[in-house]
């Protein structure tokens, strides 16, 4: 009864460990990937940051509004200086001394020492060149995130879709290991009984094991290289290291084999999402041209200052509702007093020194460094374009190659062992076309990696591994 609750148990543990295992597929691997990738992420705050910029750059030609509050405090103020005219307008006759002509510092009889003020300052643009360009750059900055952000998905992609092969082709190796060590080890035991009744001798049965033992040692080193190729997907995705996940998937529906001819059939280098980021590039090049140029136009604004003053003999004074100008004639009871001023500012820059003209210069010198490596960048593409064609002609050949081994591999092993159970062949052959169809198997397995490696590669240089389109 015991033995019976510890096997529900370990079987508990396992189902438990299993349904924690999850699953992927290669297309919820790169959909995992595009979703939690840190790089695609701050791709994608980079399109946020971009969006935010274009609004920033349209409010700057809405009106600007200000608020402005103050309260002012002179304990001493300023003295008023005036020359005396005797009958002029300031009466300093009684000062002792004074002659016409003389230079009269005396108390400001027009400002009291607390003041204050509130009101708003209205500007608002009508024209100015740099941001009219300044709005067209913003929206060519924007464009520039959302190529580069294409250009890190397609990165991800690329680097997922090898990762997942990697180990899926790791995987089927493992299987392919317990296939063969299960054969192996029945012909060990056959070789064994055949041993033990005298047919074979005790060697036959010491080769057999040591090819178990090598397949053994053999599947232990791919099995450790799977536990890698997962850790790398898991990298790549940006799924949690200390998770487990496993990879599934038909290498034989693989859509491996393609006509490298409908690649060249519709080819447009500008499909390249580096192509993209280049263009954007040199667009923004452009109008930093442009915007140098339209720094020689004129600034054309309107402005509006409303506001509220007053003033008092102290600061308390001045949240008094009374009002002490009341007797005055003309003068209401009113404490605070409205002001307001509007008009147009109109600038026009005249000389600076030639500098916009250096600045210009220069400008322009970059604009041909970028039209140099587009020059370069389309060479690269062709080169590279020529070079994906090659390697997986190359590939899907040897893999053909590979495959036709494998078949030759099987059917020697197949009639050798025949041939050794019915008494007309020896061991050693068998041990040999046993080493030989794991050797075959492995090869083909490294083809067919590579096919799909070079597969991968043909999409990108093609500009077909990621696009919004396919992926939209």
């Amino acid at each position: 009864m015991k033995q019976v609750y510890l096997l529900l148990t370990f079987l508990l543990i396992a189902h438990w460990g299993t349904a924690q295992n999850k699953v992927f597929t290669l297309e919820e691997s790169i959909q995992y990937a595009l979703q939690n990738s840190t790089n695609v992420q701050n791709s994608s705050i980079d399109e946020r940051i971009a969006q935010s910029k274009v609004r920033e750059t349209v409010g700057m030609g809405l009106p600007q509004v200000t608020g402005t509050a103050s309260l002012d405090h002179n304990e001493k103020l300023r003295r008023f200086f005036s020359t005396y005219t005797p009958g002029g307008f300031f009466d300093f006759s009684g000062v002792p001394g004074i002659q016409s002509g003389d230079v009269v510092a005396a108390e400001n009889f027009f400002q009291l020492k607390s003041s204050g003020d509130v009101g708003i300052n209205i500007n608002q643009l009508i024209f100015n060149g740099s941001y009219l360009v300044g709005l067209q750059a913003s929206s060519a900055y924007k464009e520039l995130t959302y190529k580069a952000s294409t250009q890190t998905k397609a990165q991800t992609v690329e680097a997922v879709t090898k990762a997942f092969y990697s180990a899926l082709i790791n995987k089927e190796r493992v299987k392919l290991f317990d296939n063969n060590i299960a054969r192996v080890d029945s012909l060990l035991q056959n070789t064994k009984a055949l041993n033990e009744n005298g047919f074979v001798e005790a060697i036959d049965v010491d080769r057999v094991s040591v090819q178990l033992n090598n397949l053994i040692t053999e599947r232990e080193k791919f099995v450790n290289l799977q536990l890698l190729s997962v850790e790398l997907l898991k990298f790549q995705m940006n799924y949690p290291m200390s998770e487990t996940i496993d990879v599934t998937g038909d290498l034989n529906t693989l859509q491996a084999e393609v006509n490298p001819d409908d690649y060249l059939s519709d080819f447009n280098f500008e499909a390249r999402p580096e192509y993209q980021v280049l263009l954007a590039n040199k667009r923004l090049q452009q109008l930093n041209i442009k915007n140098n140029y339209a720094g020689s136009m004129p600034v054309l604004s309107a402005h509006a200052n409303l506001g509220y003053a007053t003033q008092s003999a102290n600061i308390s004074g001045l949240f008094k509702t009374e009002s002490n100008f009341s007797e005055v004639p003309g003068v209401g009871p009113d404490k605070w007093y409205g002001y307001s001023t509007f008009g147009l500012s109109f600038t026009m820059p005249i000389f600076t020194g030639l500098s916009r003209t250096h600045k210009i210069q220069q400008e322009k010198l970059a604009m041909a460094k970028i039209e140099n490596g587009e020059k370069t960048l389309k060479a690269s593409f062709d080169l590279e374009t020529r070079q994906a064609i090659s390697s997986y002609q190359n590939s899907l050949k040897s893999l053909q190659a590979q495959k036709r081994n494998v078949d030759l591999a099987e059917n020697i092993a197949r009639v050798t062992k025949i041939k050794y159970e019915q008494g007309v062949g020896s061991n050693l052959e068998v041990v040999n076309a046993e080493s030989d169809l794991r050797e075959s198997q492995i090869n083909y397995y490294n083809s067919l990696y590579d096919l799909l490696n070079s597969k991968v590669d043909l999409d990108k240089a093609f500009g077909k591994l990621y696009t919004t389109e396919n992926q939209n």
